[in-house]
């Protein structure tokens, strides 16, 4: 009995080092695989305040956080287990679902162009008089949430192709993390910078004149950055899509987009010496932005001027 009783428990210690080294290699992987999404949760971060630019401030951290569930409900409950069955039955179907979510934020984008440049307005936005505040919080969700399933889906992509993991449930483990921490890390990142006048208004009050300043400046600067980050929030939208399209299309065999975007690369890296690197992704980014405002635009016209369908979400 106890040499029976000695094996079983070193049977146990085997299988709990075992568990431990796959637990450390989720991490190792997922963090990895984290790093390479930088990109997309920058594009993310940025996109998510013009959803709730010109509401009521009392209404701002409460809509970020039904944002907030509805992406953790787009990696966790949607993404995720289709990211796993994919990766295992049928991996050629990713580029294409990829490239699909890639012409959607084109689409996006574009029309947000078209109606800054005069075009007609597909849905409500917060310069019109809004008589239903409520449908309206739902509207902006809705699309906030929407467009988060495509940049969370661009997410779990790369990480997915980042992961050298065995088995489905490493993968899965290791998606799952960076799922949580790059939601937590983005939509606490836009609470704070759409509450950042709210703080100013509180120091203000102080009764250090340096800090009064200091929350003076936070008070005028909060408007700007937010109008900033809506910009760059439709850059963002243009160079990601775009992006998608390009790899995409090279993945499946069509390689003029590719070569076109990194032919513009090389050559810029060629001419900028010492600032190659940084010259050569501005101009990568740049071709894959133009790229993604011509399909973008193509989308719309299709959809608003010839089957006449309509927006049917606030921008």
């Amino acid at each position: 009995m106890p040499s029976g009783l000695v094996a079983l428990l070193d049977d146990v210690s085997i299988i709990a080092r075992t568990a431990a080294a796959s637990i450390d290699d989720i991490g190792v992987a997922a963090s990895r695989a984290g790093a390479k999404t930088a990109g997309v949760v920058i594009d993310d971060a940025a996109v998510t305040p013009s959803y709730v630019t010109g509401l009521s401030p009392a209404r701002e951290l409460p809509i970020i956080w039904k944002i907030t569930k509805g992406s953790l409900f787009n990696k966790l409950i949607i993404l995720l287990p289709g990211a796993i069955l994919l990766s295992e039955f049928l991996p050629g179907a990713i580029i294409w679902l990829l490239m699909l979510g890639g012409a959607f934020l084109c689409y996006e984008g574009a029309e947000k162009i078209m109606e800054k440049l005069g075009g007609e307005k597909h849905g409500k936005t917060v310069e019109d008089t809004i008589d239903d505040p409520v449908e309206f919080e739902k509207q902006r969700v809705a699309g906030a949430v929407r467009t988060d399933l495509i940049l969370s889906a661009e997410i779990m992509a790369i990480t997915l192709n980042e992961l050298d993991l065995p088995t489905w449930w490493e993968r899965g483990l290791a998606l799952a993390l960076v799922a949580f921490v790059v939601t937590v890390v983005v939509y606490g990142s836009v609470a704070l910078i759409v509450k950042l006048d709210d703080m100013g208004l509180h120091l203000a009050k102080s009764a250090s004149s340096a800090v009064q300043s200091f929350g003076q400046f936070l008070v005028n600067s909060v408007p700007k950055l937010l109008t900033f980050l809506s910009v760059v929030g439709t850059v963002a939208m243009l160079w990601v899509g775009g992006g998608i399209i390009v790899h995409g299309t090279h993945e499946v065999g069509f390689d003029a987009l590719y070569n076109l975007a990194h032919g513009a690369e090389y050559a810029a890296a060629g001419m900028a010496g010492t600032m190659s690197g940084i010259a050569g992704w501005v101009a990568y980014a740049a071709v894959s932005a133009v790229l993604g405002v011509i399909l973008g635009v193509i989308i719309a016209l299709v959809l608003h001027k010839v089957l006449g369908v309509g927006a049917g979400e606030a921008h």
